[in-house]
């Protein structure tokens, strides 16, 4: 498969800077603004991004003289404009005059004007609008010295269930099915009766509808993921008839549910997303978190476009970042791929929901605070580094697989728990790597898997057409694959595969299921390997068969005790296995390690608990990000008899490396002194 072309981020040094408001705020205010935005080393302002009324007050009228002014400013004190297109918050006028643009709830009742991405994303009228005010930008700044960069709307939400949305829905489906006859086929509608003699008769899953038709909730999930994502291209075609050599981006969230962001990747430039932990996240989430970022592009760097420099407003608790944490937290991004360090916001507002969100700027105007005195010191390192990590890719050789429509498919199902628990299953596959500092690419059904010696794909329910014959040829060709319970369990549509699970996957894994216990809190069964050694198992307990597959461990206890819990089948030079049930966090601890053990995988860095170590590798060296997350100093062994220059502090390091509590270290090493050659 093509991999995507390289990151073209029209700037040789790392991202550094925000999302700025100046229509908020007095023009008196901006020139201090720039020399704050100086003093603390900010390269590069997102503008514009909620500005659709400051820019067209009325739909024949448009301003844009303020703007010109704010990028001329920001170009003169040699900042650089990643310009926003302001479609994701709809003026008051555009929802009085057309409120036919307003979306509606899922009971099919049109919501009133307010809030933000509130509009139909099939609204021709909406659409219209949108493209057209962004045309309007990109007609007038696509030569201003200072883009950098497009970012179009804003973290995009569905889903919409008007009238306008029903009928683009009908007409979708025509398109995807042909036929009536096949729709019914294919999502097994005669069961309750539920055929469909007519298009007409088929409505989106509504509240207060249907919603015993898996097929269709699923379809109506993809319908309205490629209803947004036209929105989004719309303005991206309007703005490449003016702009044709600028990148093109908006911000995504983190593993968002009712967006396939895969499908938005590849409409993308560049990946950008939004970085908000919440209190309960532990450094290992926000590393999967960046990780699956840079797999939405098959291993691309990506840009963080926004993290709080201090709180949020919108969590159960916001807490404060403590002194150290947002130099930390940066650093982290870079290290799993990003090209940026970038901040919501610039300056709090005084009103609004956000007025209370952290800002690099308080209320108070001052920059004498701890916040800027944090940003400024992160904006000089920053400085410093230059473009050393430009480019840097993770060499990595494990891949952990998600989809969406999986996750879709899987969450929606009917049984055979309500917990399927598909993000914290795959958080406790990809644990063990992290502790160990083993890189990890999360992938998809479609990337490219020749690069991987190990793939671990947890609760493949949903199975593609295709997938079931890649990863086929993975394992045939040497890799180690893993899967689980309740995987090849249906097809595209959700209908179970017609020999039951794991469907297509059968010959692969060497079993077969004959049924799976669902294990209500509190009971749990035993995985006891072959060796002897035990180990609480429980939530899913799927009950195979091997047909060709080795058991390498039985439950211990119930009714089916001594039959296969885990199982490996070996396919030509590869093996195969399969995870029957749920296990604790120790199993898979071994489990993996073994695995990396004979693998020959080493980890980047040895290093001790709450330490992470990472890997970027560009064309001449190595750079290993060192990164403790914890609050005392810890000592990190370094290889011997190997020199690094820790890019930081300029100094050079060998044999031991002792950070401070929320201390990071970043140790580049030539290539040639590894032997190892260029990056991919």
């Amino acid at each position: 498969m093509e991999a995507f072309p390289p990151l073209n981020p029209r700037a040789p040094f790392i991202w550094y800077g925000g999302d700025y408001y100046p229509e908020q705020w007095p023009r008196a205010l901006w020139d201090e603004d720039l020399r704050l935005m100086q003093a603390c080393r900010f390269r590069v302002a997102t503008v514009g991004v909620f500005s659709w009324t400051a820019l067209q007050p009325a739909e024949e009228r448009f301003t844009f003289g303020w703007l010109d002014q704010v990028l001329d400013k920001l170009a003169a004190a040699g900042c650089k404009v990643c310009l926003a297109t302001p479609s994701a918050a709809q003026p008051a006028w555009l929802s009085q005059r057309y409120p036919e643009v307003l979306r509606a709830d899922a009971t099919g009742r049109r919501r009133h004007h307010g809030w933000r991405v509130n509009y139909c994303p099939t609204s021709p009228l909406y659409r219209r609008l949108a493209s057209e005010l962004a045309a309007r930008l990109a007609e007038r700044y696509h030569a201003h010295p200072a883009l950098i960069a497009w970012h179009v709307s804003n973290e995009y939400l569905p889903a919409c269930y008007c009238e306008q949305c029903a009928a683009a829905f009908r007409d979708w489906l025509r398109l995807r099915y042909g036929s009536l006859d096949e729709l019914n086929r294919r999502w097994w509608t005669r069961f309750w009766s539920h055929t469909f003699t007519d298009w007409s008769q088929i409505e989106p899953p509504y509240a207060n509808g249907e919603g015993s038709i898996h097929a269709l909730t699923l379809d109506y999930r993809r319908f309205q993921n490629e209803m947004l994502l036209e929105c989004f291209k719309l303005e991206r075609e309007a703005i490449r008839r003016f702009s044709g050599d600028v990148p093109i981006t908006t911000n995504l969230m983190r593993f968002y549910r009712d967006l396939d962001y895969r499908l938005w990747a590849r409409e993308m430039d560049v990946v950008a997303w939004d970085c908000y932990p919440s209190v309960e996240d532990e450094p290992l989430d926000i590393a999967l978190a960046h990780d699956l970022m840079r797999g939405l592009r098959d291993g691309q760097p990506f840009l963080l476009m926004e993290q709080s420099p201090s709180s949020q407003n919108w969590q159960p608790y916001n807490t404060l970042k403590r002194p150290g944490e947002l130099r930390l937290q940066s650093f982290q991004a870079l290290a799993h791929g990003a090209e940026s360090v970038m901040f919501f916001q610039w300056r709090r507002s005084r009103g609004g929901i956000e007025k209370l969100h952290g800002a690099v700027i308080e209320h108070g105007g001052r920059s004498d605070t701890r916040v800027f005195s944090e940003v400024q010191a992160l904006g000089a390192e920053l400085e410093r580094l230059g473009a050393r990590t430009l480019g840097g890719v993770t060499p990595a050789q494990v891949g952990l697989l998600f989809d969406w429509e999986n996750w879709w498919a899987l969450e929606d199902c009917s049984g055979p728990t309500r917990e399927k628990r598909y993000l914290e299953t795959l958080r406790s596959h990809y644990a063990p790597f992290w502790r160990r500092n083993v890189p990890v690419d999360v992938v998809f059904w479609d990337s490219p898997l020749e690069r991987y010696r190990l793939l671990v794909a947890p609760l493949l329910y949903l199975l593609k057409e295709g997938l079931a014959e890649r990863l086929a040829a993975f394992v045939q060709e040497g890799g180690r694959l893993l899967l689980t319970y309740l995987s090849g369990m249906v097809d595209e549509c959700d209908l179970v595969f017609e020999d039951g699970p794991p469907g297509p996957l059968r010959h692969l894994l060497g079993i077969w299921q004959e049924e799976i216990d669902a294990l209500p809190p509190g009971r749990t069964n035993r995985l006891v390997l072959n060796d002897g050694r035990s180990f609480v198992c429980g939530h899913l307990c799927a009950l195979i068969h091997c047909e060709g597959a080795e058991v390498l461990g039985r439950y211990g206890e119930d009714f089916y005790a001594g039959r296969p819990a885990l199982t490996r089948h070996r396919v030509g030079q590869g093996q195969a296995f399969y995870l029957a049930c749920e296990p604790e966090p120790a199993f898979l601890e071994l489990f993996y390690g073994e695995l990396l053990e004979e693998l020959g995988i080493a980890p980047v860095l040895a290093t001790p608990p709450g330490v992470e170590a990472t890997l970027r590798q560009t064309a001449r060296e190595r750079l290993l990000f060192v990164l403790n997350h914890g609050r005392a100093p810890a000592t990190v062994s370094l290889p011997p008899g190997r020199t690094f220059e820790e890019l930081l502090s300029g100094r050079q390091v060998q044999e031991r490396l002792t950070l401070a509590g929320l201390g990071v270290a970043l140790l580049a090493e030539p290539l040639e002194t590894t032997g190892e050659g260029p990056a991919a």
